[in-house]
């Protein structure tokens, strides 16, 4: 389904930012810290329809050492993405859907749970199936690049605000690690919410 028109000036601001997103540099950090810095960015797709745009609001690590990983026994041909340089695009398929991740090293990323819709999306994109579905994220995505490929992450306006940290959800090794990050007090949370 096409999205109705945005404001002329978002969609202005969205294009201007599609061409200046965050280096690899920007992810060639500690994972954990990535997945905080995210927070507040804003994550751009360019369709075949223009742009589509959400800040993100939440997101989940996945580091070394990790059972929930899917890099934690090395490459596969699932998760090869997982073991190109930072800032790859690591997409997966669970459950029916798709869920898109931001490499950040050799075998670990995080994963976009949750944005708050900017331009071009007319659903619901809290969590990581509805996310991908809304910004039209899919196989043929998987091992691009978030730096000039069609999906980019590019920096948001104004201040993050608080972040708060809790256990993961959807898994069952390692769930209870505090590796999921949101903005404080979002309505773009996906469920269930964490508390300061």
């Amino acid at each position: 389904m096409r999205p109705g028109p945005a404001p002329l000036a978002i969609q202005e601001e969205i294009e201007r930012a599609f061409r200046s997103p965050f280096g690899r540099s920007f992810y060639d950090r500690t994972t954990e810290r990535v997945a905080r810095d995210l927070l507040g960015q804003w994550l751009v797709r360019r369709t075949r329809y223009g742009l589509r745009a959400g800040r993100i609001t939440e997101t989940e690590a996945y580091v070394s050492g990790d059972a929930a990983n899917h890099a934690q026994l090395g490459p596969t041909l699932r998760n090869r993405s997982m073991f190109g340089p930072p800032g790859t695009l690591y997409v997966y398929r669970v459950h029916q859907v798709h869920c898109a991740n931001a490499v950040t090293g050799f075998g670990t990323a995080v994963l976009f749970r949750s944005i708050e819709p900017l331009l071009g999306i007319s659903g619901d994109p809290k969590g990581p199936g509805r996310l991908c579905r809304e910004l039209a994220i899919g196989p043929t995505e998987d091992g691009t690049s978030l730096v000039d490929g069609a999906l980019r992450v590019v920096p948001g306006l104004g201040p993050v605000g608080r972040i708060v940290r809790g256990v993961r959800v959807g898994i069952r090794r390692d769930a209870a690690r505090p590796l999921r990050f949101a903005l404080a007090g979002s309505p773009w949370v996906s469920s269930p919410r964490m508390r300061a």
